[in-house]
């Protein structure tokens, strides 16, 4: 399993948190609250990139549900923004691509 970008105590949370609920073969946690008119070392915006066997037969839907449910706690106490891209292995071995994130609006 790879995960590259985690840094700080909500990501490493997250990190845990998914790690321990998918059992992924590929997790990115990735803080990209600097995008965004937050204050310096905020960790209120993030892009998970969840690879898992567990998504097989599951519609995206189903998928985000389920990561939402893992995350509940964070997601009501200080991440506003949860970007969430999930794939089976086998979608991942055929296209592994995420889109780029959009700049921020605000």
């Amino acid at each position: 399993m790879s995960n590259t970008h985690a840094q700080g105590t909500v990501a490493n949370t997250i990190t845990q948190k998914l790690t321990e609920g998918f059992s992924p073969t590929h997790l990115e946690v990735i803080n990209e609250s600097n995008r965004h008119h937050v204050p310096p070392n905020s960790e209120t915006h993030f892009k998970v990139v969840l690879v898992s066997e567990q998504f097989d037969g599951l519609r995206l839907l189903a998928r985000h549900r389920l990561v939402n449910t893992h995350l509940a706690h964070e997601l009501a106490n200080g991440v506003h923004a949860l970007s969430i891209h999930t794939f089976t292995q086998s979608e991942w071995d055929a296209n592994a691509q995420v889109p780029n994130t959009p700049n921020c609006r605000g």
